[in-house]
């Protein structure tokens, strides 16, 4: 399954519903591009997740109102709740480790 893009407009929509991560990122941003491939192969890997990627140059609403200081962030959201914030790069067994504890 691939990474969707979202933006300000649909991110609400589009982390609404089970359990989401969102990939707050920017072109600039080495640790991002790093982070980028991880956040792909899990896509691939957990159907039960749902990935979304945001451009926090081209989506700055989304970001300020998460207070998304430091990129790359990852937002965890379950059924449209805020349930984990992991700031940084992160390795794929970690972010799988993270979001094990709230899929079923």
């Amino acid at each position: 399954m691939a990474v969707a893009e979202t933006t300000d407009k649909t991110f609400e929509k589009d982390t609404s519903e089970g359990v989401t991560l969102t990939d707050f990122w920017a072109t600039w941003c080495g640790p991002c591009r790093m982070q980028s491939p991880v956040v792909e192969q899990l896509s691939d890997e957990m159907g039960n997740v749902t990935f979304n990627k945001m451009d926090v140059d081209q989506n700055p609403e989304t970001a300020q109102k998460f207070g998304i200081m430091s990129i790359p962030t990852l937002l965890v959201k379950k059924d449209g709740q805020v349930v984990d914030t992991i700031v940084g790069y992160h390795s794929k067994e970690q972010l799988a480790k993270v979001l094990d504890q709230y899929t079923d």
